[in-house]
């Protein structure tokens, strides 16, 4: 079945070790897009403004997007712009331009409505809730968000959690949200908010899934060099929500090989900047590098 996605398209800025880039393409729709396209079409529900390059659109058209639900409204595409150092995990944020989000009401067609499978990734509370209300009884919703929203929506927030049935967070909000500093402990007192699954994001050192009848955490895919992480969490988000969607059903064995595709597919992401690697890798990359996965985590 198909995916709703709503979330940001951007124009990042970001300087690593490896170099810098200039307004590339990007945002959490883009990123997440660009593995779940890989096991389903995926509906994407976004604002950009005039500004934003037309050869950005055909490229989003070309790797087979819905998007009658991408508005381009006067003003500036949103832009981001930021900076990794160290080990790379985390971006030291240079600049934000929220430009035409700042008045972005998320809109979708009546056919979209009935979509089942919905990714809010990470963008304004109200915005996640606003399109949630306008669909028609939808399976599996999963939501992402970031520390900003924890501090200044955590209203909202806390009252979006009732209503989906996946959160998705990284190590650093998992405890700010929860209050607990130990992962496993976060993850136990996040699911009590109201969604029946948590996955914790840890970078690096891979992922944490903990839901009501189990726990499972895998390690990242092994890569050498990393070039730039933006959108890793949103790469992943889309091979995890990809593969579900895709079979349909969940169960403990469709949820770990979900979260194995989320691992590889964030791992592509990573070796290059922006969309360098994930706009050209396809479903036999993916499943070549799964085959790896599974060799260097069976024991």
């Amino acid at each position: 079945m198909s995916i709703l996605v709503l979330g940001t398209v951007a124009l990042d800025t970001v300087k690593t070790p490896c170099g810098t880039r200039s307004r590339i393409l990007g945002g959490s729709a883009v990123h997440f897009s660009m593995s779940a396209r890989l096991f389903t079409t995926v509906n994407l529900v976004a604002i950009v403004g005039k500004d934003f390059p037309q050869k950005h659109i055909d490229f989003l058209r070309q790797k087979g997007l819905i998007l009658s639900s991408l508005i381009r409204s006067p003003g500036k595409t949103f832009q981001w712009s930021g900076e990794y150092a160290g080990d790379l995990n985390s971006a030291l944020t240079l600049s934000t331009e929220l430009g035409v989000l700042l008045a972005f009401r998320p809109s979708v067609s009546h056919a979209q409505r009935r979509i089942k499978n919905i990714f809010l990734a990470n963008i304004d509370p109200d915005l996640q809730k606003h399109l949630l209300g306008h669909m028609h009884s939808p399976q599996l919703v999963a939501l992402d968000s970031m520390n900003y929203w924890i501090n200044n929506k955590r209203a909202s927030l806390l009252s979006l959690l009732k209503k989906v049935n996946i959160f998705v967070a990284n190590d650093q909000e998992a405890r700010q949200l929860s209050g607990e500093t130990n992962l496993v402990r976060a993850a136990k007192s996040l699911l009590r908010f109201g969604p029946q699954m948590v996955l914790v994001k840890k970078g690096e050192h891979g992922v944490l899934f903990c839901g009501d009848e189990f726990i499972c955490s895998l390690p990242g895919y092994p890569v050498e060099k990393v070039v730039d992480p933006t959108g890793a969490g949103d790469t992943f988000a889309g091979g995890f929500m990809g593969h579900l969607a895709r079979t349909g059903k969940i169960n403990s064995s469709v949820l770990k090989k979900a979260l194995a595709y989320g691992t590889v597919a964030a791992s592509y992401n990573i070796e290059g900047f922006g969309l360098k690697r994930t706009a050209l890798f396809t479903r036999r990359d993916l499943e070549r590098r799964l085959a790896e996965f599974r060799k260097s985590v069976v024991f």
